[in-house]
């Protein structure tokens, strides 16, 4: 049996590509449905995602190429395409690479957790279509062992790699009650809904959001249960708020200064952490020189963001020895079962033997034969038939000179091998 990974990624397709190979929910069972009666294929998983389409299986002799194929038609994309953009790997490679992209060491951000969850996600869509059996089950599970010991044994996912992730930690890092912090998101593109997304997680539960137009600020203040504004209410509601995040596409400032001087005296001095994500700038600089004002710009969000991709990285190094570890302890295990399927195979052909020579002597006791003629008869032959394979394998190693396995029959079989006197 063997082991296939194949899939692209946004590491080796462009994006055109991946969306077209991408599975829907409706087409991944219809996909599975396929692959159960592809000839050879014992066994598969269908991952995915945005970011990357794999299919893992484990076949019996399956050419990869009919593999590329059958994903090519399945898609209607051009094969020679996909070649050009996918990757395959077998056996030793395969079983890492999966616990590599459980771990999150394949992802876009290095480290990110989503991707174990869609592989669980996968694994049991595969497994409700009867797609998974004894060598998948054993090799997901011991995958998710492995991604969860790497987040618990090393900083793979401690540490913040996005500006948005960035400025929310740092949020809770000055304020000890993150929850109890009221806090206002001034714009409503794509960077605040991913600052809203991790407020929310952190469990802050006063929100607002200011927007030049009301209609684009109520679609995300909707789904976040926060207030909305306009900018033109900035100052009239600016020292409601304990934090300010700002990311919008102006090209001049939206809050001075002396907007935030006045905000402060009706706080009566209580602190205000700003975070100006926005490029050019929506907070003055000027704003650092009062003393109850705690401003972070973009550039200084990178910098703690590169700080951390380097922990990650270094987190990154331990969390692959794990993996290689663990490997080596799939393979044992894969290994131990084929040593059982072989004892057994043997077992199950020597008791084959056994059956047909004694029916063979029974039918010749009642043919009248005597019983020490059929008795003879059958120690004979039965010794002949158990010991046929193993003289033939002693002879064949003996002829072409090769010791070691000599050696070692010699041993199994508890000879006095002439090597050793």
């Amino acid at each position: 049996m063997t082991l296939i990974a194949l899939g692209i990624n946004h590491k080796t397709a462009p994006v055109e590509l991946r969306e077209k190979v991408a599975f829907t929910p409706d087409s991944l069972v219809e996909a599975l449905s396929s692959l159960k009666s592809f000839d050879g294929v014992e066994e598969s998983v269908i991952v995915s995602t945005c970011n990357r389409t794999e299919l893992y299986v484990a076949a019996d002799k399956v050419d990869t190429d009919r593999l590329i194929d059958w994903l090519a038609s399945f898609h209607n994309v051009d094969r020679q395409q996909l070649i050009a953009n996918a990757y395959i790997y077998e056996q030793n490679a395969a079983i890492e690479h999966i616990m590599r992209v459980a771990c999150g060491l394949d992802s876009l951000v290095l480290g990110e957790p989503q991707i174990l969850g869609q592989i669980k996600q996968a694994y049991n869509h595969a497994r409700h279509s009867g797609l998974v059996s004894t060598q998948f089950d054993k090799l997901f599970q011991h995958t998710f062992t492995v991604a969860k010991r790497v987040r618990s044994e090393t900083e793979i996912g401690a540490n913040a790699v996005s500006v948005a992730y960035a400025a929310v930690q740092l949020a809770k890092h000055i304020f000890a009650r993150l929850p109890e912090r009221s806090v206002l998101l001034v714009g409503a593109g794509e960077t605040i809904e991913l600052v809203a997304q991790h407020l929310k997680e952190q469990g802050v539960k006063r929100l607002a959001v200011a927007n030049r137009t009301l209609a684009r600020a109520e679609n995300l203040a909707g789904a976040l249960g926060a207030e909305v504004m306009t900018l033109s209410q900035l100052p009239e509601k600016l020292h409601q708020f304990d934090i300010v995040i700002s990311s919008t596409a102006s090209q001049l400032p939206l809050i001075g200064k002396g907007m935030v001087e006045d905000a402060l005296k009706q706080r009566r001095n209580l602190p205000m952490f700003m975070v100006d994500l926005a490029v050019p700038r929506d907070i003055e600089a000027q704003v650092n020189e009062l003393g109850d004002a705690y401003l972070y710009t973009v550039d200084d969000l990178q910098h703690i963001v590169q700080q951390n991709m380097a922990s990650r990285e270094q987190a990154a190094a331990q969390a692959q020895v794990i993996i290689e570890q663990q490997v080596g302890s799939f393979l044992q295990w894969q290994q131990s079962r084929q040593s059982v399927d072989l004892v057994k195979q043997y077992r199950d052909r020597g008791n084959q033997q056994r059956q047909e020579l004694l029916d063979k002597a029974l039918k010749q006791l009642q043919e009248g034969q005597t019983a020490q003629d059929v008795v003879e008869e059958l120690a004979y032959k039965l010794t002949n038939a158990l010991l046929h394979a193993p003289t033939r394998a002693l002879r064949d190693a003996s002829t072409q000179v090769d010791q070691r396995t000599t050696r070692w029959l010699a041993k199994a079989f508890e000879l006095d091998n002439p090597d050793n006197r």
